[in-house]
């Protein structure tokens, strides 16, 4: 018997316990976020070191795919569509690979974003844009493998990636200025329907001035092609609140009408209570 307890003594020593001490990630993960004009970008990858190693040509061989990184896929969000190297590309996270080479860099963005490595299988309709961008020497060595947003302009960004005494940037086109003439347009034609229902409909929720929740239900309406029977009961009790009970009723009369077409039970129950309290039904 003590044999057997002995043995399996000595067994479970051979066997390891759950790491109690932490210790840091040789190549630590890193999230970059930048506003770029008025689009969001961000980065999220895995920093290896030099350590004493030669990087490019040697670590990374020269004209062959990198992960362009360590660990996990090299990630790239864009909140909104734009252009690389006068490439369309969706908005949406694409991985980022690369070909090093002497002189120049091929830069992938592809559609996979999960897995470490390169992909086993390239497939080359999941590149989203594909761009060969010149390499700047730089005089001093970046231990870090380091991917940063610069040269920030309104419309563009530059998409940096620096090791060793290597440069390489990757030219982002963002759509602000289709989004500013957008805005300006939106803002020089004055407060949409929606802008005009959502403010009656919260005056008269929060008890605030019924006149003036009628005033913007009228021009909600008034630039209204088909209102919605849902539109048509707030205005109903926006119109009851304010006195005028003839025209709540017509107004509610159309809700019930519209909410019958829709089978919108709830609209049909909580009209006909209206007319009903008003003296309608």
């Amino acid at each position: 018997m003590k044999k057997i307890v002995i043995i399996l003594f000595i067994a479970a020593l051979s066997f390891p316990l759950a790491a109690q001490v932490k210790t840091p990630a040789p190549s630590p993960f890193s999230r970059l976020e930048q506003k770029v004009g008025l689009t969001d970008v961000a980065v999220e990858y895995s920093r290896p070191s030099m350590r004493g190693r030669t990087i490019f040509g040697d670590l990374v061989p020269y004209d062959k795919l990198w992960r362009t990184g360590a660990n996990g896929y090299t990630l790239v969000t864009f909140g909104d569509d734009v252009k690389i190297a006068g490439n369309a590309v969706e908005a949406g996270t694409y991985s980022i690979f690369t070909k090093p080479g002497k002189e120049s860099w091929e830069v992938f963005f592809y559609t996979d974003t999960q897995g470490g490595g390169t992909p086993r299988n390239w497939d080359d309709s999941k590149v989203a844009a594909k761009v060969t961008v010149p390499v700047y020497p730089i005089p001093m060595a970046i231990e870090t493998f380091t991917i940063t947003l610069d040269d920030l302009k309104t419309n563009s960004a530059n998409l940096g990636l620096l090791w060793e005494k290597t440069y390489v940037a990757v030219p982002i086109e963002v759509p602000t200025d289709a989004a500013v003439s957008k805005s300006i347009e939106r803002a020089l034609n004055g407060p949409s329907a929606g802008d005009y229902y959502a403010s009656a409909v919260y005056y008269l929720m929060e008890g605030k001035d019924i006149n003036k929740a009628k005033e913007w239900m009228d021009k909600a309406m008034s630039m209204t092609e088909e209102p919605a029977f849902w539109q048509l009961r707030q205005q109903s009790l926006i119109l009851a609140k304010a006195g005028d009970k003839k025209g709540a009723v017509a107004t509610a009369k159309k809700s019930l009408e519209k909410a019958e077409e829709a089978n919108n039970a709830d609209y049909v129950k909580m009209n006909k209570a209206s007319l009903k309290e008003w003296g309608a039904l």
